[in-house]
């Protein structure tokens, strides 16, 4: 069972091979070989797999990551057939060269330089791609191992000037992963704290908990020195501890020794040592094959759970993805854009009406985002506008002696009212169309919003298109929308309806000044009882001082300002007015209360205008805008773009959506191999 755990992930592994090692969107365990050029790494992979197989020569000759599955198989049991058996019971295959078998594994390590250079070229160039390599032996423990390229310091011949950073950083991809397990060898000839394998491996791995060290070289140390403090843990600990191995010297290799008289020769070694004898069976390859394969396969068991887990959940999620960037066979391409243009519509139906189904509870959208336009912007906008602030009390008096003609008015005159009030009714126009202009901007950032859906990525020529109509559509709705908020404003200021019930009528604003003149006056007082004098009920209105010409006009007055510095002779020439007459001077009382009158019932009236625009605004803004294209749209665009001349066109898909169409469709297709590899292990 614990050899089923062991394939199954190397089932897993060819499933997401052709994915890539920087797009696999699951974490597998694997144990990754790490170390510089001249640790030994191939050495040890040789000695566990007991055959010659991997490249050799000088440089980088691990050009790419090599996925090396060990399998192993009972002797005289290849795949149960007899003339297989004759053939060998060891043998390889590689996963770009399916249903072919390689006996020899001098053809193994051609095939490995072969398919390096299809990727690299024959310089000395690495890539990122692996190459998956399966043996099958009685010889070997099952076990998953990735060899990577050696670690290098400073570029060699032909290899990039950047082959440092390269390496590192390909090297870092793959054991930077939780599940990976680092297997890095180091010589045991040259310092610890100096090896490259072991440094990179603390970056990713500080406390040492998922690196197991190997140290190559033993034999070739010093006279007199071992590597017994760095086995028990006191020079750098690692949680799964070191052990030494002897690979064959160079001239073993070219001398063509056979790699089970290496091992005999490394068990004899750490026999006979004085300082490994005591603890000989922890030492050596077939150990650290043993101890490989025990870590690997508890390791699997212990994320094997979560790995099933995350197959399910990514599988699901590129599934949607597929979905969204759609089929190739949607249908015909008019249903196809008759569904756009309708699933277009509904959606912005939706949000305007605020039923979406992705309604947010960080920030105003959609609908929401006109009613605060309308009734926070707007409405404060026009509650702010204030009559008084361009009308004053000079001006008031001088429209109401204007409005009188040549004969001094009697009673305060409606005419110099409707001229005041029809002035300050114009000023809410703009208003009203700056409220037109925030609402359509309102609209198009929920056509923007709308526009945001997948679909629309798959098929920008149609998204441009949409875009291009709705906004025109939009601004030729502005022109009715404009008009009937300035015939609101031309409604109100062409009929002054000063029988409204809300409107203050003219006698009761004639009390309210008198009550509010009679308080301000001093009251005073009899110096022998004490009590008030009785008031002279004087009437400011009084006919007495129409015109300001009678004789409570002396010391003050609209006109007393023009003959306050002339002297009486002067005034006797009867020179001819100035050619321009204006108001100054100090009111009368008779002035001051008329104006005062004035104020009253512009005031009343306007108020009146502030809550029929605040209501009538938004309205006819809903009427021509709003509720006109929700209903209008769809016809809208089906006239503009549902044209057979024009439907291939709008249908041709970005190359983004081709190629991540197939990118997502690989990935579900490895995703399903994957769940189904783990579907019947528990």
């Amino acid at each position: 069972m614990d050899q089923h755990l062991i394939s199954t992930v190397n089932r897993l592994q060819d499933a997401f091979a052709t994915l890539g090692p920087t797009t696999n969107p699951i974490d597998l365990p694997q144990i990754t070989v790490v170390g510089s050029q001249s640790s030994g790494k191939s050495s040890v992979l040789e000695n566990i797999v007991g055959r010659d197989f991997l490249p050799r020569g000088t440089g980088i000759v691990t050009r790419r990551p090599l996925v090396l599955q060990l399998i192993n198989r009972a002797k005289g049991t290849a795949n149960g057939t007899s003339s297989e058996s004759s053939e060998g019971d060891e043998w390889g295959e590689f996963l770009h060269l399916p249903g072919q078998k390689f006996y020899d594994f001098g053809k193994i390590r051609d095939e490995i330089v072969r398919e390096t250079e299809t990727k690299t070229g024959k310089n000395a160039g690495i890539s990122a791609n692996p190459i998956n390599l399966r043996i099958f032996s009685p010889n070997v423990l099952t076990l998953t191992l990735v060899d990577l390229p050696g670690l290098t310091k400073v570029p060699v011949g032909d290899q990039p000037k950047d082959i440092e950073r390269q390496i590192k950083e390909m090297v870092l991809k793959y054991i930077t992963k939780p599940n990976a397990i680092i297997l890095a060898v180091t010589a045991a000839n040259t310092d610890l704290a100096n090896s490259d394998g072991l440094k990179l491996a603390r970056e990713v791995d500080p406390e040492g908990t998922r690196t197991i060290g190997v140290l190559t070289k033993v034999d070739l140390m010093d006279q007199g020195t071992d590597v017994v403090d760095i086995l028990a843990g006191r020079v750098i600990p690692l949680r799964l501890g070191y052990v030494p191995v002897i690979n064959r010297g160079q001239r073993d290799i070219e001398q063509g020794k056979a790699i089970t008289s290496a091992l005999e020769h490394e068990r004899e070694y750490f026999e006979n040592h004085p300082s490994y004898r005591a603890k000989a069976q922890y030492c050596g390859t077939p150990f650290l094959a043993r101890k490989l394969n025990m870590i690997l396969m508890h390791h699997i068991k212990a994320t094997l759970p979560d790995i099933k887990q995350r197959i399910q959940s990514t599988l699901s999620k590129y599934q949607a993805e597929l979905a969204q960037l759609g089929d190739n066979t949607l249908g015909t391409p008019s249903n196809i854009v008759l569904n756009v243009i309708t699933e277009f519509c509904n959606e912005y139906r939706t949000i305007l009406d605020g039923n979406s189904q992705e309604l947010s509870s960080l920030e105003l959208s959609g609908g929401a985002r006109i009613s605060f336009v309308f009734h926070e912007l707007y409405s404060n906008g026009i509650k702010s506008v204030d009559p008084f602030d361009q009308v004053k009390d000079v001006d008031i008096r001088t429209i109401l002696y204007n409005s009188s003609g040549s004969s001094p008015a009697l009673f305060v005159g409606t005419t110099a009212f409707e001229v005041i009030v029809k002035q300050q009714i114009k000023r809410f126009e703009d208003p009203g169309l700056k409220c037109v202009t925030l609402v359509y901007d309102e609209l198009v950032r929920i056509l923007s919003q709308v526009l945001q859906k997948p679909i629309f990525k798959r098929y920008p020529v149609l998204k441009e298109r949409l875009l291009s109509v709705v906004i025109q559509f939009f601004k030729q709705s502005l022109i009715p929308t404009n008009k009937l908020v300035q015939d609101l404003v031309s409604m109100e200021a062409a009929y002054i309806n000063t029988g409204h019930p809300d409107f203050l009528t003219g006698h009761r604003a004639m009390a309210i000044v008198n009550e509010r003149m009679q308080a301000s006056k001093p009251v005073q007082v009899d110096p022998k009882t004490g009590k008030p004098l009785p008031v002279a009920q004087k009437d400011p209105m009084s006919p007495v001082t129409i015109g300001g010409v009678g004789p409570s006009d002396e010391n003050g007055g609209f006109f007393n300002s023009f003959f306050a510095t002339k002297n009486k002779k002067k005034m006797a020439m009867m020179e001819a007015p100035p050619a321009v007459l204006k108001a100054s001077g100090v009111l009368s009382e008779r002035e001051t209360a008329e104006t005062e009158v004035i104020k009253l019932l512009i005031s009343s009236y306007f108020n009146i205008v502030k809550r029929t625009m605040i209501d009538m605004v938004p309205k006819a803004i809903m009427l021509n805008l709003v509720i006109f294209s929700k209903d209008e749209m769809q016809r809208e665009l089906l006239e503009k773009l549902y044209k057979s001349d024009v439907l291939e066109d709008l249908l041709k898909e970005s190359d983004f959506t081709v190629s991540r169409r197939k990118e997502v469709q690989k990935m579900v297709d490895s995703l399903q191999t994957a769940s189904e590899i783990v579907t019947g292990v528990n």
